[in-house]
């Protein structure tokens, strides 16, 4: 009996979490770069290859919404208003993030920890550098695409890295301030205070372009 498309769907989608959430588990108790492929494969129940076929390299185990992230930022622009520009349009996004309470601005105590895990391991830091790198050259094209531009414009690939770097260190702060205050809400309002303060500079520096 030939087992549904969608049900082999659901299997592999569960199979790929539950090999993500082992190895998250395991990177915080002792470290990214102590943990074997083979103890991952043993906490999650599968086998080595299974791992494999999931995660190619074992940071994707733990970066594993780096894709549902960079469609959330492509798809807000592909969605927007006509009548709101694209920058404007992101920053409400980072508005309506933390007033859904989205995952990716969740600071926790559990946050701290991937940030921790990030902070004492070198391949994690590198590929977090590389994430934002592949997030604002996706931000790019999407401005690219969104506004009738050549693809490729340096206008949309400056603000593209700006935004990325107004996001980045929105984040950082925000996790600092939950670490220092353990205030959830503060930290929340820290995030949207930086947002809103690289999104004016960012709407300063694209005053003229379609992108303002």
């Amino acid at each position: 009996m030939t087992i549904p498309a969608d049900l082999r769907s659901r299997k592999r989608l569960a199979t790929r979490q539950a090999i993500s959430n082992a190895a998250t588990r395991l990177f915080f108790v002792h470290g990214f770069e102590q943990v074997t492929v083979d103890e991952i494969a043993a906490a999650a129940n599968v086998g080595r290859m299974t791992v494999f076929n999931h995660f190619p390299r074992k940071e994707d185990m733990f970066f594993d919404r780096e894709e549902e992230g960079r469609e959330l930022l492509r798809a807000a622009l592909r969605q927007r208003d006509p009548a709101v520009s694209p920058i404007e349009t992101l920053r409400l996004l980072a508005h309506r993030l933390v007033a859904e309470d989205s995952p990716y601005v969740t600071f926790s105590a559990a946050g701290q920890g991937f940030i921790a895990t990030i902070e004492a391991s070198d391949t994690l830091k590198a590929r977090a550098r590389a994430i934002r790198d592949e997030l604002a050259q996706a931000v790019a094209q999407a401005l690219t695409d969104g506004t009738g531009r050549e693809s490729g414009d340096p206008l949309a690939r400056l603000a593209a890295s700006l935004l990325l770097a107004t996001w980045s260190t929105a984040l950082i702060e925000a996790h600092r301030a939950f670490r220092r205050h353990g205030d959830a809400q503060l930290a929340k309002a820290a995030f949207l205070a930086l947002v809103d303060q690289g999104h004016a500079g960012l709407n300063a520096a694209m005053a003229g372009t379609p992108y303002a």
